[in-house]
């Protein structure tokens, strides 16, 4: 690993979306565009650099409302990037998230055949995200947005789906969600984690140095310098199977609640069973150091914190794995759509309610794939042989779960598939610089 050293991010070059953790609470929405002329298109970029929020906006009159844009490889194509370009961009995002459905877990009812239309599929080119923090502020964030594609008849708008904040300020299983983020060096923007290194500006943004001392780039480099990869997907959540489920394996209303915090890794307030072991602890979420806390040395074994929970999984931070946990840090967004279940309804209702999830890193590979795959849907990097994410695992039935406990374990069985992939897509976002010479392309 490198050492640490100061480095200068060029803040105004790259899309706040990148960097910025959500505000709380938020509305958002996820537009979805087809170029079907090129010429368009690439105005559609050109404007699109002067409506998209830099990091470097961090105060502005619009407070925390921002606008970001990203184009998936069928976009890029469609802007008529040339093939040399193309070429240099990451293996995994030229294919395409709906090929690589079988690493991803992708299967079964979550398999690109399944999935919402036009998600995975070519049609798909450009992705408007614009988030702010109510639903009124979110309309003049799209309104804001608007004169980007208004009156450009070769680009159309294909798909698109609102988000909001739940009342509760949870996701949909009832979590408090968002609490978890690196710090990114040179981005002025402070971890979660106070133990925390903060980790290389190139983990997450191109042209810069990551952890390994490399450089990512692109053909030209400013395409890439001060952009990001970014994978989007729609994840259904079964809220009704999830809290029937714990119901029948808990002993009462207690133990339902630490069986939940048990496979979460934290209680529903976000409260770590790191810090708060036994029972819920809400005054933690007024506490700046919540997320301060490591496993190796309180918890190697798993007895507070499960080494197959979810947050463990997603990130083991300095537990002993197999990989290094720092090449592996992803920022993770996650925006809830659809209506609430009734509280204490345990049947789902056939509504559409879950999570639209993103990404947003430098190396799709050896980050989101690498802990989709590797750690959510396998349990070799911790020693529970093939045992799946118990919440976001694709689990079919035959799946468990087991927490250390003494004298004798506690080993769930029959998992069900709690959230299923509805669809997705491997974006990129560029910076200004390279949204402006998107839309200055030639033929």
């Amino acid at each position: 690993m490198t050492g640490q050293t100061h480095v200068t991010l060029e803040l105004d070059d790259i899309q706040r979306g990148v960097l910025s953790p959500r505000p709380t609470p938020y509305a958002a929405t996820y537009i979805l565009f087809r170029i079907d002329d090129r010429a368009h298109g690439r105005e559609l970029m050109r404007r699109a650099s002067a409506v998209v929020t830099s990091a470097a906006d961090s105060v502005s009159p619009l407070g925390e409302t921002w606008v970001s844009v990203a184009v998936t490889c069928h976009g890029l194509r469609a802007l008529g990037v040339p093939r040399e370009s193309l070429d240099t961009f990451a293996w995994e995002f030229r294919q395409g998230m709906a090929a690589r459905a079988k690493a991803l877990g992708d299967t079964g009812e979550s398999s690109p055949e399944n999935w919402e239309p036009p998600l995975g599929m070519p049609d798909v080119h450009v992705v408007l995200v614009a988030l702010a923090p109510d639903s009124a502020q979110l309309e003049a964030a799209v309104d804001r947005a608007r004169p980007a594609y208004h009156r450009l008849s070769g680009v159309t708008a294909i798909w698109r789906q609102d988000c909001h904040a739940l009342p509760t300020e949870t996701e949909p299983f009832g979590y408090r969600d968002g609490i978890s983020h690196p710090a990114v060096e040179g981005s002025g923007i402070a971890g979660s984690n106070t133990l925390e290194t903060p980790l290389k500006a190139g983990e997450f943004v191109l042209g810069y140095r990551d952890e390994l001392g490399g450089v990512q780039t692109l053909q030209p480099e400013v395409l890439g310098r001060n952009g990001s990869y970014a994978a989007f997907r729609k994840l259904h959540q079964r809220v009704g199977a999830f809290r029937r489920y714990l119901r029948d394996n808990a002993t009462g209303p207690e133990d339902e609640e630490l069986l939940a915090a048990k496979i979460m890794g934290r209680w529903r307030s976000g409260a770590p069973l790191a810090l708060s072991p036994s029972h819920d602890d809400p005054s933690l979420d007024a506490d700046p150091y919540r997320n301060s806390f490591l496993y190796q040395q309180d918890d190697p074994a798993g007895f507070i914190t499960p080494g197959g929970c979810h947050i463990r999984r997603g990130n083991p931070r300095d537990a002993a794995v197999a990989g290094v946990p720092r090449l592996h840090r992803m920022i993770r967004r996650g925006t809830v759509y659809g209506p609430p279940l009734p509280e204490g309804v345990l049947e789902d209702d056939g509504a559409d309610r879950g999570l639209m999830f993103a990404f947003i890193g430098a190396h799709l590979g050896r980050q989101f794939e690498f802990v989709q795959s590797e750690w959510m849907n396998d349990g070799v990097f911790f020693g529970a042989g093939n045992a799946r994410d118990p919440i976001i695992g694709s689990n079919d039935g035959p799946g468990d779960f087991t927490i250390p406990r003494r004298p004798v374990r506690q080993r769930l069985q029959s998992l069900p598939r709690f959230v299923v992939t509805r669809g997705g897509e491997y974006c990129f976002m560029p910076g200004l610089s390279a949204l402006r010479w998107l839309g200055d392309l030639e033929d």
